[in-house]
């Protein structure tokens, strides 16, 4: 399962001075202690939640802040026995460019740099801290060092912009820590006509660290034959709850059951290979072998948290995750894939699947169906973010955009109709670029989130859908 739960590591530096102790005026030692008080309090209490937690230097010295060189090797010792996700570099007054450097060098995880903005001037002209400044020399050494670093603009900590700056590094950390340990499952074998979802196991191992294993149909069947067996009662109260969200005229109870069951066995499996998120096999093998289609399956666990991907598509998966990650489990994302064009709207297009949309994603107003042994209804409305991890000849890319839900024809399946600014450029990033039809969506906009996440990946590069 993924895990969304970050620790980040608060370090706040001031400038080291030769008159540290009893420095007034500029660059005083203690004014810097003042803004890192009140920066350190506003984000533990507006921004730790349960799957959020800080840690600070408090036990470092008595201002609490790193200043001196020497203390750089202690600082990362400490943030390493706290199991950090990543260090937050708060610079309270012009700063120490070089033990920013040196920590961040260190540890190697995901930089966050920001500085309030000064807002004391004395009627005599007096500043403080000139914290802007120090950002400037900060971030030059960090370049010098090649470490990869997400900033926030000088601002005070209670603005919009703090905030906001602040959520979306939580959610790129939440995607580094889940990329770098990423544990994808595959089911069966990859669909005999598809030869567009092909991906290279050891590229994906090299290159990002990612852990592939597989289940073969056999193990699943054995699976299945088993689970339906311990779960007869609670399959039959989901039975119950399926009649009341769907229309299942047409499907007799002991196929719905079947479908229903997906749930449990795919959930083994997740338990028993420890996987995040899942590829499987689905409309060539799983009708042979059980009577019965995994899509509803696959639309109820991405309610639940759990990921399993449609055709076999690897980087489909991996892609999926990205976007669960980026929204911190807010949203689970759809699968839609490009399918043809709306015959009104020259930049819109459906968006389509044969059935794994998640049910919490309906649109309002209409009761979903089973159309084919598939659930079948369109999206809610709204903004969703578009994306696609992507290998093509030893390179990989990421895939993001944004696009508006409009109205279109009524048709079977999930889907959605979205509107794009200029859908020829799209169409043609399609035909010409490294990606195939399929694509994964999810509610809100999250395509800056996306992009700085390629930062801290080595290898992978952010692909604009629309440039």
């Amino acid at each position: 399962m993924l895990d969304y739960t970050v620790k980040i590591g608060l370090v706040p530096d001031v400038r080291d001075l030769f008159d540290f102790s009893t420095r007034k005026g500029i660059f005083e030692p203690a004014k810097g202690a003042e803004n890192k008080n009140k920066a350190i309090k506003y984000i533990k209490e507006n921004f730790e939640d349960d799957i959020t937690e800080f840690c600070d230097l408090e036990w470092l010295n008595d201002l609490g802040v790193l200043y001196k060189n020497s203390d750089c090797d202690k600082v990362c010792e400490y943030l390493r026995e706290q199991k950090v996700d990543a260090i937050f570099i708060i610079n309270c007054n012009f700063g120490n460019e070089e033990v920013c450097g040196r920590i961040a060098r260190k540890m190697g995880l995901p930089v966050l740099l920001w500085g309030p903005q000064d807002m004391v001037f004395e009627p005599n002209g007096q500043r403080f801290t000139d914290c802007q400044c120090g950002l400037f020399a900060i971030s030059k050494q960090l370049r010098r060092y090649k470490v990869p670093f997400s900033y926030i603009e000088n601002c005070p900590v209670e603005s919009k912009i703090f905030a906001d700056g602040l959520k979306k590094f939580l959610s790129v950390v939440t995607m580094v820590k889940n990329f770098k340990n990423l544990n994808v499952v595959q089911i069966g074998t990859r669909l005999t006509p598809f030869k567009s979802v092909m991906y290279n196991e050891l590229e994906l191992t090299e290159k990002f660290g990612i852990n592939l294993n597989n289940v073969n149909m056999a193990q699943f069947e054995d699976k299945f034959k088993k689970v339906m067996e311990l779960n007869c009662d609670a399959i039959n109260a989901d039975l119950c709850d399926l009649k009341e969200k769907y229309d299942v005229s047409g499907l007799d109870d002991d196929v719905l059951k079947k479908m229903l069951n997906f749930v449990y066995a795919y959930k083994a499996v997740f338990e028993e290979t420890g996987a995040d998120v899942m590829s499987s096999e689905c409309w060539t093998a799983m009708p042979l072998a059980f009577g019965a289609n995994p899509c509803l399956a696959m639309s109820i666990l991405y309610d639940m948290g759990y990921i399993v991907t449609c055709e076999s598509d690897i980087h489909g998966a991996i892609t999926n995750a990205l976007l669960m990650c980026a929204s911190r489990g807010s949203f689970a994302p759809t699968f839609g894939e490009f399918t043809v064009r709306h015959p009104e709207n020259k930049n819109a297009e459906l968006l389509w699947h044969c059935g794994p949309f998640p049910y919490s994603m309906r649109a309002d107003g209409s009761k979903p169906k089973l159309f084919n042994g598939k659930p079948s209804f369109k999206a809610k409305n709204g903004e969703y973010t578009i994306a696609r991890f992507q290998g093509d000849n030893g390179s990989y890319t990421l895939l993001g955009g944004e696009f508006r839900t409009v109205d279109g024809p009524l048709t079977f399946g999930t889907y959605m109709w979205a509107e794009f600014k200029d859908w020829a450029k799209v169409e043609r990033k399609m035909i010409e670029g490294p990606y195939i039809h399929h694509m994964s969506e999810i509610y809100g906009n999250y395509s800056e989130i996306l992009k700085d996440f390629c930062r801290f990946v080595p290898g992978l590069e952010y692909d604009p859908i629309e440039d």
